[in-house]
C-alpha cells in the first residue's frame, strides 16, 4: 500500500472513530519507515485523535446530571428528544458514544426551548454589550457620516502565559510565542512595547500574518515559568455607507484586482467548494446578481447560526463544511463559512482575529474578517455580532462594512508560519490568540498552561449622544 493511501486509510479510521486500530496502525507505520514525507501527518492523527478524546469526555450514563447543572428539571425523555433533534454534539469512539464537554452549556445556546428553562442563565452574547444596539454604533456612523475622524481608543494590555510547574524538566529551555498586535493604518495605530518578562525577545516583523513575540526561559522545578508583555495601542472605528447600485463584480483578471485573486481562491482544508456548500450557496443567493446583495444575503445567512462553545479548531478537518452542517457555530467557524460563501460568489474576502472588548468590562477572543467590493475597497465584516436589531438599515447592516473601536488584531490571515518557526505541532493550528509553547521534548497543549488577558481602557475619543 502506498504512504498517501496508508495515511488517507489512516484518516478515514480516525473519522470513523476507529481509535484503537488506528492507534496500532500508526505505530506500526512509524516503526517500519520511521522518516517519511507524511511523518509528521500521520503523528499529527494520533495528536489529532488524543485532542479529539479530551473534549469529548461524557458517557450517556453522565449526561443527564451534566444538563441538569443548567436545567434542573431536565429527564431522560428530554434528552432523547433533544439528541434526535441534533443538538448534543458527540462521537462515537471505539464503539462507544462520548458528548462533547460543553454539549450541556451549548444546549442553552441553540435551543431556545432550552434556555428557557434555565433558572437564571445568560447565553454569552448577552453578557457582551456590543452584540446588541448600542449608542457606540451610532456614535461610529455618525462620526462617519460626518466625515470627521474615526473614534478611537487607546487600550493598554498585560497579557501573561504561564507553563505549569514541572511540565518541563529543571533546567530544559521553554519556548513561548505570545500574540502581538499588528500595524494598520487607520484600523490600529500607535502601538507601544511597554515592557515584557523575559526582557529578552524576537518580535515577529511588521506584516506578519499571525504576529507574535517570542521568548525563551529555562524551567525551575516545582516552579511555573511565566511569561508576559505588556503594550498600548489605538484601536479605530470603521464604517462604509454602502450604496449596492455603485458596486460591481471584481475582474480579476485586470489591472490592480489581480492581487485579490488569493482572496477568491480555495485554501484547503478549511475553504472548500464543496458541493454541499454549492448547493447551499446557490440556495441562499438565488438569481440575485448584485454583489452587496449577495453579500447581505450570506451574511444574514450565517448570522442565522447559533453560537456555541468550540471544539478546538486542531479537531477539526474542514471548518467551513462543518460550520454548514453541525447547527451551530463558534465566530471563526462562522467566519470560515462566510469567507468561502463569499468567495464562492466572487466577492473577495479573508481573515482577521484578536480579542474584543467593550465600553463595558467584557472581553473576550474573537475571529471576525473582512471583504472586498468595488469601488469601496477591503472593508470589516463580523457575522457573530450580526444584524443588529435596529429599523434603520445603517445601524441594521452595521457590521457588514463597519467595526467598532474596541478591537485588538493579531492576525490578517489563519494558519500561518509564527516567528520563529515552531519545531513541534502548534496547539491552535487555525488562529493564534493564546499563544503557543513548546520545549525540544514537543509541543505544550493548553492543559499544561494557562494565559490571561488583562486590560484598560486609558484614553478615548469619546461616543457621541444618540440624536
Amino acid at each position: 500500500m502506498a504512504q498517501q493511501s496508508a495515511l488517507a486509510a489512516i484518516q478515514v479510521q480516525v473519522d470513523q472513530g476507529h481509535y484503537q486500530q488506528a492507534k496500532l496502525d500508526i505505530r506500526a507505520m512509524q516503526e517500519k519507515e520511521p522518516a517519511t514525507a507524511d511523518s509528521a501527518a500521520l503523528a499529527f492523527e494520533a495528536e489529532r485523535m488524543r485532542r479529539i478524546e479530551m473534549e469529548f469526555t461524557i458517557p450517556p450514563e453522565q449526561l443527564l446530571a451534566s444538563i441538569q447543572r443548567y436545567i434542573p428539571d431536565a429527564t431522560e425523555n428530554d434528552i432523547t428528544h433533544w439528541d434526535e433533534a441534533g443538538l448534543l454534539e458527540y462521537k462515537t469512539i471505539n464503539g462507544k458514544r462520548r458528548y462533547f464537554n460543553k454539549a450541556a452549556y451549548n444546549l442553552v445556546h441553540i435551543s431556545a426551548e432550552a434556555a428557557a428553562r434555565t433558572a437564571d442563565y445568560r447565553r454569552f452574547t448577552d453578557k457582551a454589550p456590543l452584540y446588541q444596539l448600542h449608542p457606540h454604533h451610532t456614535a461610529v456612523i455618525e462620526t462617519h457620516d460626518d466625515d470627521a475622524a474615526p473614534l478611537r481608543q487607546r487600550l493598554a494590555i498585560t497579557y501573561s502565559l504561564t507553563v505549569d510547574a514541572d511540565t518541563v524538566p529543571d533546567g530544559e529551555m521553554v519556548r513561548a510565542w505570545l500574540p502581538f498586535p499588528q500595524e494598520l493604518p487607520e484600523r490600529q495605530e500607535n502601538i507601544a512595547l511597554l515592557n515584557s518578562s523575559p526582557t529578552d525577545f524576537t518580535l515577529a516583523p511588521a506584516g506578519t500574518p499571525q504576529r507574535t513575540i517570542y521568548f525563551e526561559q529555562a524551567a525551575r522545578a516545582g516552579t511555573p515559568t511565566r511569561f508576559s508583555v505588556e503594550y498600548a495601542f489605538d484601536s479605530l472605528s470603521r464604517y462604509f455607507k454602502l450604496e449596492p447600485a455603485k458596486t460591481a463584480p471584481v475582474d480579476v483578471a485586470s489591472g490592480n484586482h489581480k492581487k485579490l485573486a488569493p482572496f477568491l481562491a480555495e485554501r484547503t482544508p478549511h475553504i472548500q467548494f464543496t458541493p454541499e456548500l454549492r448547493a447551499l450557496s446557490k440556495r441562499i443567493v438565488g438569481d440575485e446578481t448584485n454583489p452587496y446583495r449577495i453579500a447581505q444575503k450570506l451574511f444574514a445567512y450565517v448570522d442565522e447560526i447559533p453560537w456555541a462553545g468550540a471544539r478546538e479548531y486542531s479537531t477539526i478537518r474542514n471548518i467551513s463544511q462543518y460550520a454548514a452542517h453541525a447547527g451551530h457555530a463558534d465566530c471563526g467557524q462562522q467566519t470560515l463559512l462566510l469567507i468561502t460563501l463569499m468567495r464562492m460568489n466572487g466577492i473577495p474576502a479573508r481573515w482577521q482575529s484578536g480579542w474584543e472588548f467593550s465600553p463595558a468590562s467584557f472581553d473576550t477572543m474573537h475571529d471576525w474578517g473582512e471583504f472586498y467590493l468595488a469601488p469601496y475597497g477591503w472593508m470589516p465584516m463580523d457575522v457573530t455580532h450580526g444584524l443588529l436589531d435596529s429599523e434603520n438599515e445603517a445601524e441594521r447592516w452595521f457590521y457588514l462594512g463597519g467595526l467598532d473601536s474596541y478591537r485588538l488584531i493579531f492576525n490578517t490571515d489563519y494558519s500561518r508560519p509564527l516567528v520563529p518557526a515552531k519545531q513541534h505541532f502548534r496547539s491552535e493550528t487555525v488562529d493564534s490568540q493564546r499563544g503557543e509553547v513548546e520545549w525540544r521534548g514537543g509541543n505544550l497543549y493548553f492543559d499544561q498552561w494557562d494565559y490571561e488577558m488583562q486590560w484598560e481602557l486609558v484614553k478615548t475619543s469619546g461616543d457621541k449622544p444618540r440624536r
